[in-house]
């Protein structure tokens, strides 16, 4: 029997509703990136949040190339990972807010002693702090149970590689099949699924018309166990979740 022992979040738009408003920050260095290459398409908060959503910059930055093809050398990587992390934490610092109704499910779980609480990101750590900082969540987390596949790995990477979950549940002591994710995008959900880590999928900060491809997406594509829109039906979909690995 599978004893479930720690629940791993994703942050941008899992904890916190920080996609649109860090998107909305780096569409600015991406069109410089494509100028600069003499490509003459560019992004919008939105366009770039729609194509990239769940990789962190430097993911993104992988994917433009291929898609352009072209090449960045490590350095011009680095800059433009430094330039971008810096205007969307200022951003994040002013604007972020928690996704509806997670801050009452947080409560309830430290509450109930059940389970240990990590957050595994593919953002950079400073950006993850930052934005759980300034709803007020963080104190649901060890400082130590924070993951970044940006920041916490010897060599950075994003979701969906599954190297961050493999090294969060190393870390905790935990194996995956003994933790249950919970993620709101492809890249995200995909990382989970190849970690062999139990998934929770979320569809709470799409708009409307987005919600139902997205749930078959999750729950089809990815293997969620259950999906959900609001956080008050997490305890129901961990409840699920629980007898199916049972």
């Amino acid at each position: 029997m599978t004893v479930i022992k720690e629940i791993l979040f994703d942050c941008d738009n899992t904890l916190v509703l920080s996609e649109k408003l860090a998107f909305e920050a780096c569409a600015e260095l991406s069109n410089e990136i494509l100028e600069k290459q003499g490509i003459s398409d560019r992004y919008t908060g939105p366009s770039l949040l729609k194509d990239f959503v769940g990789q962190n910059f430097r993911g993104m930055m992988v994917s433009l190339t291929k898609k352009y093809n072209f090449t960045l050398s490590d350095e011009e990587f680095d800059s433009y990972v430094n330039r971008e992390l810096g205007k969307v934490i200022e951003t994040l610092e002013k604007k972020a807010e928690p996704c509806e109704g997670v801050i009452e499910e947080l409560e309830k779980l430290k509450a109930s002693g059940e389970y240990g609480l990590a957050v595994v990101s593919s953002s950079a750590l400073s950006r993850v702090k930052a934005s759980i900082e300034k709803v007020r969540i963080d104190h649901y987390f060890p400082r130590d149970h924070i993951y970044s596949a940006a920041s916490s790995l010897p060599k950075p990477t994003s979701k969906p590689d599954p190297a961050v979950y493999f090294y969060a549940c190393e870390q905790i002591g935990v194996k995956p099949e003994e933790c249950v994710a919970v993620e709101d995008s492809k890249s995200g959900a995909t990382a989970a699924k190849n970690a062999g880590i139990p998934l929770i999928g979320y569809v709470g900060p799409y708009d409307e018309d987005e919600k139902e491809h997205m749930r078959k997406v999750l729950k089809d594509e990815c293997g969620a166990i259950v999906v959900m829109e609001h956080w008050s039906e997490f305890q129901d979909c961990l409840k699920k979740v629980k007898e199916a690995v049972a």
